[in-house]
């Protein structure tokens, strides 16, 4: 694994968090990594995580948030942002928006987004070229759903989408690709860790075939991530990280997922 392919691990903590809760999440994060700063020496204590941290709230909280993890090395993102910097577009957030409240990643292409939305490839890889725009990191997500992998079309599906969604500037500076498949998330279920590596490796080929940075670029899994089963994901060559879901709504498991990071 290159430098910067350091591990990422990011929460994604979708449409939940009141103000209490989320600063109190937010602000047990901050304690927990300034107390390994306090034992190792620097800020972070990243040589003891071994990963990056990021969490991405609602919009709601998000400039509170930024606040909160300020003087911390955990980075803050939005889940969503519109492909235009500004204009008519009532109940919409731009990236640039999201970059003033303090991100510094934005999450594009979820699948609940692909499917409550009808998201498609050319929307997600416009949103990703906004999020590039207004300086931003794009995470952006790809999965197969339940038929398509018993149909035997992962593959296949991934690379569609990462086709269609990756912009083609696209480099380990400005991007993270994270596969999510559709029927894990959420469920408690996993493929197996043949599956994830065969996927990952799959994705890898298939950027390294249009982009000249690819063999630098994160990808994560994704998909029931959780302490129990962290560590044999976060072991596997190809896998640069974790993007969470329901387990980064409890700092204590969030917390052991990135101490999972080998």
């Amino acid at each position: 694994m290159s430098d910067a392919r350091r591990p990422l691990v990011a929460g994604n903590w979708k449409m939940n968090g009141m103000s209490r809760d989320g600063l109190a999440l937010a602000e047990e994060l901050a304690r927990r990594v300034k107390s390994l700063a306090g034992t190792s020496g620097d800020r972070g204590g990243g040589d003891i995580l071994r990963c990056d941290l990021l969490v991405c709230s609602p919009a709601t909280l998000l400039w509170r948030v930024a606040q909160v993890l300020s003087d911390t090395p955990i980075s803050v993102g939005g889940q969503d942002c519109h492909p235009e910097p500004s204009g008519a577009h009532t109940g919409d957030v731009s990236a640039e928006m999201l970059k003033d409240a303090g991100a510094a990643f934005v999450i594009v292409g979820h699948s609940e987004r692909r499917g409550e939305h009808g998201e498609s490839d050319e929307l997600v890889r416009a949103k990703a070229e906004a999020a590039h725009a207004a300086g931003l990191c794009a995470l952006i997500c790809i999965g197969e759903t339940e038929a398509e992998r018993d149909g035997g079309k992962t593959l296949d599906v991934l690379a569609r989408q990462l086709r269609g969604s990756v912009p083609q500037r696209a480099g380990a500076a400005n991007t993270v690709i994270a596969y999510e498949p559709v029927w894990a998330i959420g469920a408690g279920r996993t493929p197996g860790t043949s599956e994830i590596a065969a996927a990952h490796a799959h994705i890898r080929e298939t950027l390294g075939a249009r982009l000249t940075d690819a063999g630098n670029m994160r990808v994560l899994y994704g998909g029931s991530v959780n302490p129990s089963n962290a560590a044999a994901f976060l072991a596997l060559p190809e896998v640069d990280g974790a993007l969470v879901g329901g387990a980064s709504l409890d700092a204590e498991h969030f917390w052991a997922i990135a101490r999972s990071c080998p």
